[in-house]
């Protein structure tokens, strides 16, 4: 059940079908897209500057669907793409997307993977010219005083599992926070609370809610009133987990699901955050 939440900033999603909700904006707005791209990922992102970013492209099978949402913008361009890390359901439909546009940079964490997918990735960025920067904490993507980007994590060069090394990036816009966790897991979110302050008035959750990810410490420090859940309907991992709706229910957090709602957007000024409406 989707709650009410009793904030100084109205908070409103509007969730459409993929195809029909692409927008072209007013100056100084920015909406946050989390594409309905089944199980996986992918987040496109038009900023104020009317610079664009993307956070992962979904299965090879999405990839065309989003080509056609971002071009529905009236986007050409990409400044900054992002990697997450290499599972296909993250980044399948990228090198299709990287093909389509012209793509300014891209970021992806230091870590090499086998598959097909992601040997095909590595030569349309090869083909295109482009070079691959290293998403690491530390990295600013950019800085233009009231809108910022920064990597969080990944914080070390060496993880067990392959989600962790996932591309945390943290977006503010004046006084509004968004965080984006692509698929890290607890250990991720230990190391993000070692380092002070996390607060974010929107999060998109890790790992498309599985039990590896958001516990309640690091709910409790992020703090948002609006979570994001992107995840394939009637999923074979059981996506999302009892216990992370709990953890998030129990917080009183609004919870945005693509499998319920489809494409998710979101709009803000800087001051507020509110409803994007589709042509």
């Amino acid at each position: 059940m989707l709650k009410k939440i009793l904030v100084s900033t109205l908070i409103v999603v509007m969730s459409l079908s993929l195809a029909s909700c692409s927008e072209v904006l007013p100056s100084n707005q920015l909406v946050v897209n989390v594409l309905n791209v089944g199980q996986g990922d992918c987040i496109y992102i038009q900023l104020p500057n009317d610079e664009t970013m993307l956070i992962d492209a979904g299965e090879h099978t999405h990839s065309q669907d989003i080509i056609n949402f971002i071009q529905g913008t009236g986007i050409r361009t990409l400044n900054y793409v992002i990697a997450t890390h290499p599972h296909s359901d993250h980044i399948g439909g990228m090198a299709a997307v990287i093909d389509a546009f012209d793509v300014k940079n891209v970021y992806m964490p230091k870590i090499a993977h086998t598959t097909v997918t992601f040997e095909r990735l590595l030569d349309t960025i090869d083909a295109k010219g482009l070079s691959i920067q290293t998403a690491r904490a530390g990295k600013i993507l950019f800085d233009y005083g009231t809108l910022k980007a920064e990597i969080i994590a990944p914080n070390k060069d060496k993880y067990e599992d392959l989600n962790n090394y996932s591309a945390v990036i943290l977006l503010t816009y004046g006084s509004k926070k968004f965080l984006f966790m692509g698929d890290a897991e607890k250990e991720i979110e230990a190391e993000i609370l070692s380092k002070g302050d996390i607060s974010a008035d929107v999060i998109k959750i890790g790992h498309h809610g599985s039990h590896t990810s958001t516990t309640q410490n690091f709910i409790n420090a992020v703090n948002p009133s609006i979570a994001i859940i992107s995840v394939g309907q009637d999923n074979k991992y059981g996506h999302p987990s009892a216990a992370v709706l709990s953890t998030l229910e129990k917080a009183s957090i609004d919870i945005w699901r693509t499998d319920e709602t489809g494409t998710i957007l979101i709009k803000s000024d800087g001051e507020t955050i509110t409803h994007a409406m589709p042509h």
